[in-house]
């Protein structure tokens, strides 16, 4: 089950990407104000993700559509 994890941009230097199902710090999604972004991985938790809140594919879909990751469309 694929789990994901919101951390701060500056401890991207920190993610070991052979380890997630990002493949590099390009492909990550961040925030509009490019604080945040969101790592997700498979199986167990990566060292260096521990102690971070996990959320599952449903719980990040809503988190994600809020105005802090996307543009309001109205």
């Amino acid at each position: 089950m694929r789990k994901y994890v919101i951390i701060d941009k500056s401890e991207v230097s920190l993610v070991d990407f052979s380890k997630t199902l990002m493949t590099s710090e390009n492909t990550l999604f961040y925030s509009l104000d490019g604080t945040k972004t969101v790592i997700k991985y498979e199986g167990d938790e990566p060292f260096f993700l521990a102690g971070k809140t996990e959320y599952s594919h449903s719980e990040i879909i809503v988190i994600l559509d809020t105005d802090f990751w996307r543009e309001n469309e109205s």
